[in-house]
């Protein structure tokens, strides 16, 4: 296992992860065959950085994701997170839950819309069976952007960006040491994106956090991620610092994820939020 610069263990270690699915056979004397969601995949993610995976719809970052949040067991390889080795289920993974927490891509869909948004923050506390005050929920919401005040209304009566904030305030409440954002501000208005991200930015920066950023957005990530991973049809094919890979792809795939970036960055300066993660 590799160890980062500062001769540590790193935070996440992924060792020739394989994950096949089994196919449904073609015929009545033909064997069942299996699809690889991902193939020899390896990596690691130093504490406190900040790590990209980006890839097109497919290519295997969901199943990724899965793997690395313990919801889904690899075909073969070792995952460890955190210092959980994440091929073992039961405790390991619960010992996870306090550790790793993530931001989803849609905050509607992954709000309990019968939830007073104190109750949704307070969630993973109450599930983890961490003492907190009504205090203490107030004070994640109002360090998010969220009025405190209104911590007993219900998700539908906030927009689409302040619904992200509230799913954010409930992945901090366990005071996680690792953030998985899994395309946060795709499902947002052009003119919200920046407010989010911006966000993300200064509570990882000042909780000290180790994020990963799932994202088919290379503008986005090259603003908040130190390094980047991109992934193809399951397979890791080409990762290095961010300004390294947005120069200088190695790859064809990466040159036209390269040349196909979104207009997220032109929107926004000329919406006037050029201040995007500055």
């Amino acid at each position: 296992m590799r160890a980062d610069d500062g001769g540590r263990e790193p935070m996440i270690s992924v060792r020739d992860l394989t994950r096949s699915y089994p196919r449904r056979r073609t015929s009545l004397l033909g064997k069942p065959g299996h699809t690889l969601g991902l193939d020899g995949v390896g990596f690691d993610v130093a504490a406190g950085e900040r790590f990209a995976i980006v890839g097109e719809s497919g290519s295997g970052k969901s199943t990724l994701l899965r793997i690395l949040a313990g919801l889904d067991q690899p075909t073969s390889g070792s995952v460890s997170v955190a210092g959980i080795d994440l091929t073992r289920h039961g405790k390991h993974v619960r010992a996870l839950r306090r550790k790793l927490q993530m931001v989803f891509q849609d905050p509607m869909s992954s709000l309990d819309p019968r939830m007073r948004v104190r109750d949704i923050v307070a969630e993973p506390l109450v599930a983890q069976r961490i003492k907190h005050s009504r205090a203490d929920i107030e004070q994640l919401l109002q360090d998010v952007g969220i009025n405190p005040e209104s911590a007993d209304r219900y998700p539908h009566q906030f927009s689409g960006g302040q619904r992200q904030r509230i799913s954010i305030a409930r992945a901090l409440a366990p005071n996680p040491s690792i953030l998985i954002a899994d395309e946060p501000v795709s499902a947002l208005d052009v003119s919200v994106r920046a407010q989010v991200l911006n966000l993300i930015n200064t509570l990882v920066r000042e909780r000290e956090l180790t994020l990963v950023f799932v994202s088919h957005d290379l503008s986005v990530v090259r603003h908040l991620c130190q390094r980047i991973a991109v992934l193809k049809d399951g397979r890791l094919i080409e990762i290095g610092d961010t300004a390294q890979v947005y120069d200088d792809p190695q790859t064809e795939y990466t040159k036209r994820l390269v040349a196909a970036i979104p207009t997220l960055a032109k929107a926004l300066s000329g919406a006037g939020t050029g201040d995007l993660l500055t």
